[in-house]
């Protein structure tokens, strides 16, 4: 029995416990925040790339929409709608991972297993990215708007907000929330269940075991937050790219309908199968995999700072 605790205190701190207990919405609202803007700073040039090939249908090659971008609008282009997006993904991932943590220890709850089984981590990934899309698509949209041809001309997050709103209702900040939320739920899924099962297989290896019994053994040892990684820095950078990789891969069809239908407007309005059906008719089925390499290559860094950041923060904070 753990005595002297408030339970009406929102961190419950026990004496004689040197760690926290219980994850709160804003110390992981921070640690997801600061991995959202560094991460998506860092792959702002890729984005814009995809978004080119999504939203404006380009044509050329990769690495000629670089040189044209570079001569246009030179290196600043590349980072052209940053802000927003970094608006966008901060409290997407903040979202995302609270709810992915939630929805697990729930079901773990209800099972009453000692570990997250393959299911219900797929299942807890799954929900959390419907919860987190249903949240903050409004961005996402407003996103889209101001990349697209002549959002320009809107004046910025409030221009482009105002503009939406007056000219087609507040719902339509809600353009392809059904294609979302059909590809957030096995994207999700796939991302935390991919990560969470190579993780799992590693601890429980002959090396994953033995690296467990080192890092037990340095506890009251001074070591850097760096070495105690269970993974490792360079295992959780690969393990992240992958399961990004493989979530983005699954269901990128997907992102370039919701894509399409954000760039709708009311007067042309279609539904999602009807615009799938239109892409395919103008270009064919790789037309919905339109930008699927600079996605990629997105994600690859992407994903792999998100959980490096994301584990590395955890030990800095000395949270679970």
């Amino acid at each position: 029995m753990r005595n002297n605790c408030n339970m009406d205190l929102e961190l419950t701190w026990c004496y004689g416990v040197d760690k926290w207990e219980n994850w709160t919405v804003e110390l992981k609202a921070i640690i997801r925040d600061i991995e959202g803007k560094k991460s998506g700073t860092f792959v702002a040039p890729l984005e814009r790339l995809k978004l080119e090939y999504v939203v404006r249908g380009e044509q050329r090659n990769l690495f000629e929409l670089i040189h044209k971008i570079a001569t246009t609008e030179r290196l600043k282009g590349f980072w052209k709608g940053n802000f927003v997006n970094i608006l966008r993904t901060a409290p997407f991932k903040a979202v995302n991972f609270y709810a992915y943590d939630t929805y697990r220890k729930q079901l773990l709850k209800l099972s009453g297993n000692e570990e997250t089984t393959n299911f219900e981590r797929f299942l807890a990934g799954a929900a959390a990215g419907i919860t987190a899309t249903i949240i903050c698509i409004p961005m996402d949209t407003i996103r889209t708007k101001m990349v697209a041809p002549g959002g320009e001309a809107l004046g910025g997050v409030i221009g482009v907000f105002r503009h939406m709103v007056q000219t087609e209702g507040f719902f339509s900040l809600y353009k392809g929330l059904v294609p979302s939320l059909i590809s957030m739920a096995p994207s999700g899924a796939v991302f935390y269940g991919v990560y969470d099962i190579l993780k799992a297989a590693y601890l429980h290896s002959p090396e994953g075991r033995k690296r467990l019994a080192l890092m037990k053994q340095q506890q009251r040892e001074e070591v850097s937050a760096l070495d105690q990684l269970e993974l490792g820095p360079m295992r959780t950078l690969l393990y992240g790219a992958i399961a990004g990789c493989c979530a983005e891969a699954a269901t990128y069809p997907f992102e370039v309908v919701r894509r399409r239908l954000q760039m709708q407007v009311k007067a042309t309005k279609m539904n999602a199968f009807a615009t799938a059906l239109k892409i395919v008719e103008q270009g064919g089925v790789p037309a919905l995999y339109a930008g699927l390499i600079p996605s990629l290559l997105q994600v690859l860094p992407s994903a792999s700072i998100s959980y490096f950041v994301y584990e590395l923060m955890k030990i800095v904070l000395k949270v679970e």
